[in-house]
């Protein structure tokens, strides 16, 4: 698998997308490391590639924005050729088709989430090496090893927005507390049919934690 090269920055982080009732919850730390270094505490690791669909990055920072930059110029190119907006589908597998075709050059896992008119909401993973999995929810990241058993535990299908919303501040804040490159804030965007609308957990702000 490839490893950063020299001078690259690692994401270090925790991201995730949660499906719900009429809508998506994607949400992400805001630390990026290099090493031990912490060299931004509030990156925006919450990428819009269309109206309606949103990609979480973890890895290195230059792939995962070039790929997000070469999805969102063909989604583009998409609309104005059909006719119609993309759905999350389509842009799951240009981010798959990438990922997967420069797997050994790339170090990028990432997430897409959105809603479209023919599926409604929707999730897909895309982990290191380029495979990609439809779920209700996803999980990505350093930090994301520390929170399964939390996640598998309160996940529940057909969430209010509200139940959502703080299954994901909850979920992020706790990889935040154990894992040592997930940290600073937590940036939230619900994904609806009718509007994006983005949120920000401010350290004092985020959930408590136990700390032993």
């Amino acid at each position: 698998m490839a490893q950063l090269k020299p001078g690259e920055v690692s994401l270090g982080t925790t991201i995730m997308a949660v499906q719900f009732e009429g809508g998506v919850v994607v949400g992400a730390d805001s630390r990026t490391t290099t090493g031990t270094y912490i060299a931004n505490r509030v990156t925006d690791k919450l990428t819009k590639v269309h109206d309606r669909i949103y990609c979480c990055r973890s890895g290195s920072a230059a792939d995962t924005q070039a790929v997000a930059d070469i999805v969102a110029y063909h989604l583009e190119l998409y609309t104005a050729q059909h006719g119609k907006e993309p759905t999350v589908k389509v842009a799951a597998s240009l981010f798959q088709q990438l990922c997967y075709e420069n797997k050994n050059r790339l170090s990028a896992g990432i997430i897409i989430a959105g809603w479209d008119k023919v599926e409604g909401s929707s999730v897909y993973e895309i982990p290191l090496g380029g495979s990609i999995h439809k779920q209700p929810f996803a999980l990505g990241g350093s930090g994301s090893v520390f929170i399964y058993g939390y996640c598998d535990k309160n996940f529940q299908l057909n969430m209010s927005k509200e139940e959502c919303i703080e299954f994901v501040k909850n979920s992020v804040s706790l990889a935040m507390t154990r894992d040592g490159s997930s940290g600073g804030v937590i940036r939230l965007a619900v994904i609806t049919e009718d509007n994006v609308e983005r949120l920000l957990v401010t350290g004092d702000k985020l959930p408590e934690q136990y700390l032993g």
